[in-house]
């Protein structure tokens, strides 16, 4: 199977999703979700192998990180609002990236998962580009972190707005920067059709929860 047919495949899978959300408005309808659901129903139905298909897709992937630098162009629009309020910015993102690291661990703990599964999961919260690399240090599964990954953006993009409403956060950097640091890359899809300023808070998120993210798993995998 040439790469050509699994990109294709992906491409093909994911504009439908995007045409299915884009129709439908329906925030549970996420493209990526629709995409992974009809390229799966693809590899089934014509009894593809997954090792053939991801032949292409170590492409797309290879593409994620320059992708992710995209979301620098609306923080640039919004750079006085950065610098106006840098320290709570920063304060909150450093909150949130421990929380999902400690809310991983607490929980893995509680239904006894291996090793091994927690060391995968834990930087479900930050861009997949990242997240792998970190995998790949700690000698752990990256297909594992990349079902992590996706499922952590695709549940926040999808619930994360409505949680803001319900807890009133009307503010709309704390809105950016609880989806970008919670949700990643799909989240902050999300927050850029809420608002700019949503939008350019969460893509700074995302780099600074990585970074950030980077240094604290180590730290705790000590205490595992």
């Amino acid at each position: 199977m040439s790469p050509l047919v699994s990109i294709l495949i992906s491409l093909v899978a994911y504009q439908i999703g995007v045409f299915i959300y884009r129709k439908t408005k329906i925030t549970l309808l996420n493209p990526l979700l629709l995409g992974i659901i009809f390229v799966i129903s693809i590899l089934v139905i014509f009894d593809i192998p997954l090792n053939e298909y991801n032949k292409g897709t170590e492409i797309i992937t290879f593409f994620l990180a320059p992708a992710t630098v995209v979301l620098a162009v609306p923080l640039y629009n919004q750079i006085e609002t950065l610098k106006k309020n840098i320290v709570p910015i920063l304060f909150g993102i450093t909150v949130g990236s421990t929380s999902a690291i400690l809310s991983v661990i607490f929980l893995s703990k509680l239904v006894n998962l291996e090793k091994d599964v927690l060391i995968s999961i834990l930087p479900k919260s930050i861009t997949t580009a990242i997240g792998i690399e970190i995998t790949k240090a700690l000698n752990a599964d990256t297909a594992l972190t990349i079902v992590a990954i996706v499922s952590t953006g695709i549940v926040g993009a999808t619930i994360g707005p409505t949680i803001c409403k319900w807890s009133k956060i009307d503010n709309s950097i704390a809105k950016g920067v609880a989806i970008g640091t919670a949700s990643h890359a799909v989240g902050t899809s999300k927050a850029i059709e809420i608002g700019e300023v949503e939008g350019a808070m969460s893509g700074l998120a995302i780099g600074i929860a990585g970074i950030i993210t980077v240094f604290l798993i180590p730290l705790f995998i000590n205490f595992i």
